[in-house]
């Protein structure tokens, strides 16, 4: 099968090698720079330190060669979230309806969208879908066991997946609800930050980080539902397979900004010492603004927003949710 991933990030570089091992891979880069240096060096230095990657992998910063290259295979979409909507575009007024799966987890920041909402605005007849879960790319990138979930109503573009990553070190299960997943991979984020801030903090502890990120589900699942999504997918791999992975993982990139803020770091400082880009400090506020639309109660995510506005402190925010009415466990 000829595969293009379209992003070489961290997560489209771990994806792209793991399949380039028994596919034809090709990697598309946004500079020629960096295309070349993943050709010759045979890593990428920047986002996967220490990773060698496979002799097969093919890399390209030719946005028209890697997209000829899987006309009649599978594309991936391994931007930021920010970077969808346009890749989206460039194939709508090109009229190439394929199928695609993107990687990316929140909403649009300029319209509170998730994926598949700016998708079927700009290519509404043509088939689409999320692949997500629990997944350090680093891990991926090393061949270490990771199970995904990839989401479409395209039965036909959930084979193309399986076939295209299951193997001995990625299980690829399948689903139907891309609103449940793509909510899961959004709030997890948000909710990293928070069980980071929360970690940070002298006064908390182990009993918080269980209630927060037992809460920080129930939050995740009232907004899917309202949304479309089905409950119980907030109890697989991309809920709450994700979230703990996200929450409490060294590798989190969002949880190191909670942790960052907890030390009272501002937030373009904490930005710069991460250094690569945290998704859960956009979603903070897309996710709060539209679970508010939709008159979704978040409290968790609305403090986190808050504190990465600089309008609470993180103590402020921690007792601001124990001081919250009693109420029944929902």
């Amino acid at each position: 099968m000829n595969i293009t991933v379209l992003g070489a990030g961290a997560w489209g570089t771990a994806l792209a090698a793991a399949a380039a091992n028994h596919h034809n891979v090709m990697l598309w880069a946004r500079s020629r720079e960096q295309a070349l240096a993943l050709q010759q060096q045979g890593s990428n230095a920047q986002y996967l330190p220490g990773v060698v990657l496979p002799m097969a992998l093919a890399a390209t910063a030719d946005h028209a060669a890697a997209l000829r290259h899987s006309i009649e295979g599978l594309t991936i979409i391994a931007t930021p979230m920010a970077g969808l909507r346009h890749q989206l575009a460039a194939l709508a007024m090109a009229q190439d309806d394929r199928a695609v799966l993107w990687l990316c987890k929140g909403l649009e920041a300029s319209t509170d969208c998730l994926g598949h909402e700016i998708a079927n605005a700009l290519r509404p007849s043509a088939s689409c879908g999320v692949l997500s879960g629990p997944s350090f790319a680093m891990e991926v990138a090393l061949g270490r066991p990771t199970a995904l979930v990839v989401a479409s109503e395209d039965e036909a573009l959930c084979a193309a997946a399986v076939q295209a990553f299951h193997g001995e070190a990625l299980r690829i299960y399948t689903s139907t609800d891309v609103v449940g997943v793509e909510v899961g991979g959004a709030v997890k984020n948000v909710l990293a930050i928070a069980t980071g801030i929360l970690d940070g903090m002298p006064q908390a502890g182990l009993n918080a980080r269980a209630a927060l990120i037992t809460r920080g589900l129930t939050e995740m699942t009232r907004l899917g539902v309202a949304l479309g999504a089905r409950a119980e997918t907030f109890m697989g791999l991309s809920g709450l397979g994700d979230l703990v992975l996200t929450a409490t993982g060294d590798l989190s990139r969002n949880r190191r900004v909670g942790l960052l803020l907890a030390q009272g770091l501002p937030l373009p400082e904490v930005l710069a010492q991460i250094g690569h880009v945290a998704e859960g400090v956009h979603s903070a506020r897309t996710v709060s603004e539209r679970s508010r639309a939709l008159g979704v109660d978040m409290p968790i995510i609305h403090a986190v927003n808050e504190v990465i506005a600089g309008r609470l402190l993180p103590i402020q925010a921690l007792w601001q949710l124990m001081a919250r009415e009693a109420r029944a466990e929902q």
